[in-house]
């Protein structure tokens, strides 16, 4: 099989970094595109990390230029920015895989928590990037939704215990984010002085992922009670996650049941922690259970199986390949 010539818009940040990491070392994808809202650079120059790694220049986006060099593009762009873009690639048979939240809720619930939605066509065509319970119909989607950090963290973690949940009680979500999460950009409330030896909570109850995790659920947003931390750590997200359940069950063995066949999810005896799974795709979990009450803990890495190692999961299976081709698996330890 012949190399397969991909693009990324917005090299930029983090997450576009970290597709360029993926992508340079990945056996099938030939990344052939690269670019971000201004060009006029290299990509050394945006990532000195990649000085002597890999070298190219970073364009500004022409969407014809794109459609002659790839046949998928990932979009690390913020949300509305994302949109604009994905109506004419798509036009131009170009597969996307997104990384904002644009495509990843309907159009009445992403206007109440986001902007106005101007690409309703492609939301409804639109998959939502979680192969743990879209694979088959990744494999036939041209354009899809990456799913946010949060909730790739707290729906792995809650899913296998749907059945169990004491219908309309509170998922109770505790999470935990290190600070790349926020992005590049600098604010008050990343800037080092704020964040070293802190922890804080910041939007609680209201944060726009709260409704992606709901939806996903198939829960009411009043259900989900979502309240997000940021730690004094660069990378890594860790939810602690409480239910009500009744029946009489052995909790590790669902969770070693419901994920018997997939290979990004470890079940893990002992409370899971951020470090096993910094640099990697995996998200580890924990559960334990006293009474009626059922503790979830769920680990990822929030750049990414939050983002970028994620959507390359997805371009694998849009394209055709098998879905840990090029996937990073050991853990950055110690």
């Amino acid at each position: 099989m012949s190399a397969i010539n991909v693009g990324v818009i917005g090299a930029s940040g983090y997450t576009g970094l970290e597709l360029v990491k993926i992508l340079i070392k990945h056996p099938k994808f030939n990344l052939s595109y690269v670019a971000n809202s201004e060009g006029g650079t290299t990509l050394s120059e945006l990532h000195p990390s990649l000085n002597g790694v890999f070298e190219c220049n970073v364009l500004k986006v022409d969407i014809d230029e794109l459609a002659q060099e790839c046949e998928l593009v990932f979009l690390a762009v913020p949300h509305q920015t994302a949109m604009a873009y994905v109506k004419p690639l798509i036009e131009k048979g170009i597969k996307v895989v997104d990384l904002s939240a644009d495509y990843r809720l309907p159009k009445d619930v992403y206007e109440e928590f986001y902007c106005p939605h101007t690409d309703i066509d492609n939301l409804s065509h639109a998959v939502y990037g979680l192969p743990e319970l879209f694979a088959k119909e990744l494999r036939d989607a041209k354009l899809v939704a990456n799913p946010g950090c949060f909730p790739t963290s707290a729906i792995l973690g809650v899913l296998p215990f749907m059945d169990k949940r004491v219908k309309n009680t509170p998922i109770i979500i505790d999470a935990k984010t290190g600070v790349s999460g926020a992005g590049k950009k600098l604010s008050d409330n990343t800037h080092f002085v704020n964040v070293n030896d802190n922890l804080f909570a910041y939007n609680p109850l209201l944060h726009r992922h709260a409704p992606e995790i709901a939806q996903k659920l198939g829960v009411d947003f009043d259900e989900v009670h979502f309240v997000p931390h940021l730690v004094p750590v660069t990378r890594g997200m860790i939810s602690s996650i409480y239910i009500h359940v009744s029946g009489d069950f052995d909790a590790y063995k669902v969770l070693e049941e419901f994920y018997k066949e997939s290979i990004h999810v470890r079940i893990s005896k002992n409370p899971v922690d951020m470090k096993n799974v910094a640099g990697t795709n995996f998200c580890d979990i924990f559960v334990k259970q006293k009474g009626d009450i059922l503790f979830i803990s769920s680990a990822i890495d929030n750049l990414l199986r939050g983002a970028s190692s994620a959507a390359v999961v997805n371009a694998n299976l849009m394209m055709g390949l098998d879905e840990d081709l090029g996937i990073p698996n050991i853990a950055y330890v110690p």
